[in-house]
């Protein structure tokens, strides 16, 4: 095969292909007419689809910068309220430390002073009482001693020793 044989083959195919890419490009077209013309048909439906779109948007919007600026003076208030509670606790706090200290103080008070009283009612009332106790014993033995008829035997003396000692 010659050159020109070979040459004249590929140049064949080449047109075959560039007529097989024209009808391909027909074909196209019209199924791009066919489109075109379905758009068409649904493009005053896609526009008031498009602008209820759009007014739902924009009435969104409005509702979210609403809601925006509601929720930051909410939670503003809501900081400030938490500031005074904070300082509501904080001074309930500090008012009952003090108020324990100061019961802790008066029941310090009162324990000494209820020891206090103790003593001075033992050595001012327990004390002479025992005393006046003491000498009334003393007395009554005397007289027990004094007023028996008879003397002591020697069991009774020896008895008697053996107790004191």
């Amino acid at each position: 095969m010659d050159q020109n044989t070979l040459v004249t083959v590929f140049i064949g195919i080449c047109a075959l292909s560039m007529m097989g890419t024209a009808v391909a490009m027909i074909g196209i077209f019209f199924v791009a007419r066919d489109i075109r013309g379905k758009v068409m048909q649904a493009w005053p439906e896609l526009q008031s689809i498009l602008a209820s779109s759009k007014r739902t948007v924009e009435r969104a919007e409005k509702h979210i910068e609403t809601v925006g600026a509601t929720s930051v003076s909410i939670l503003e208030i809501t900081k400030q309220q938490i500031v005074k509670v904070d300082e509501l606790l904080s001074d309930a706090s500090t008012r009952a430390k003090v108020q324990m200290e100061r019961a802790e103080l008066v029941l310090d008070d009162t324990m000494t002073r209820v020891q206090e009283t103790v003593d001075v009612v033992q050595k001012g009332v327990l004390r002479p009482v025992r005393e006046v106790h003491g000498i009334l014993a003393g007395i009554r033995t005397a007289i027990a001693y004094l007023g028996r008829a008879s003397r002591s035997t020697v069991e009774r003396a020896t008895s008697d020793e053996e107790m004191f000692i």
